[in-house]
């Protein structure tokens, strides 16, 4: 009875395996797709999305909302044809009837790259978050997996962090996973609340989001880099890909490459 018991949970653990290579497979594909410039590849090295969705534990078949994609839906490339055919992509973005130039701007250069490939974003949902007004980034409790890319400091900038982590969390299906990658701040110095310098320390958002109702799981060093000393001129933005001093020590600056980032992994509680 013992020796099928056994077999059983080996079979099990077998079947689980072949279907987590074989998600890492389609994974691979989108990521190496030719729909992606060589200038978004070449970040990868930098941003490394197989293995950064993977440690989020994102599958094709799930419910996936990304939050403030940008201009350029990096990991919108990523997301969307990954999930197109088993699964659902909210790209939360910017408000259309927003009168902020930059914002205006974003979403008017976003929307226009998704119609340009229809056959790849054809299927996103395009929904809108602009505190304090649009905080509805997909229906309440629909989704497996928030996601979003160095956007916190930008949140906590305008006083929006805890509206954004609390529409995050009522967007999540119980024992859904918020995924978070952010540029990492020194623990040598106390948190500036408004993160001027585009840095957040890794407690300060972990705190962000237990006040919201989340349980931290986990993080990875995936997107490290101990080259980064952050204390430049123009913060965050002196490195690559901004280079806010053009010229000036530009090879220096490309020689740290892109900034440190944390990647936490949070969950709401069943």
């Amino acid at each position: 009875m013992k020796h099928k018991i056994g077999l059983l949970l080996w079979a099990i653990c077998m079947s689980s395996a072949v279907a987590a290579d074989g998600d890492n497979v389609a994974l691979q594909q989108v990521i190496a797709g030719k729909h992606r410039s060589a200038e978004h590849k070449a970040r990868d090295n930098y941003r490394h999305p197989l293995q950064t969705l993977a440690f989020f534990d994102v599958k094709d078949t799930m419910t996936v909302v990304e939050v403030w994609p940008g201009k350029d839906g990096w990991y919108t490339e990523i997301l969307a044809p990954y999930l197109k055919d088993k699964g659902k992509l909210y790209a939360a973005h910017f408000s259309a009837d927003t009168d902020v130039p930059y914002f205006k701007k974003g979403i008017q250069e976003f929307t226009e790259k998704m119609h340009q490939q229809p056959m790849l974003y054809g299927k996103i949902e395009m929904t809108a978050l602009q505190p304090p007004s649009h905080l509805q980034i997909a229906p309440d409790g629909s989704a497996d997996r928030v996601l979003t890319f160095r956007n916190i400091h930008n949140w906590m900038k305008n006083d929006q962090a805890a509206a954004v982590f609390n529409a995050m969390y009522k967007a999540l299906k119980p024992g859904g996973i918020l995924g978070v990658v952010e540029h990492r701040n020194t623990t040598a110095k106390p948190q500036d609340p408004k993160a001027v310098s585009g840095y957040v320390s890794e407690d300060y958002v972990i705190e962000l989001a237990r006040k919201a109702g989340f349980e931290f799981l986990a993080k990875s060093e995936i997107n490290a880099n101990s080259k980064d000393s952050k204390d430049y001129p123009e913060g965050v933005w002196t490195l690559p890909p901004a280079l806010r001093l053009k010229d000036k020590d530009r090879d220096k600056y490309l020689a740290i490459g892109e900034s440190d980032r944390m990647t936490l992994k949070f969950m709401k509680p069943q």
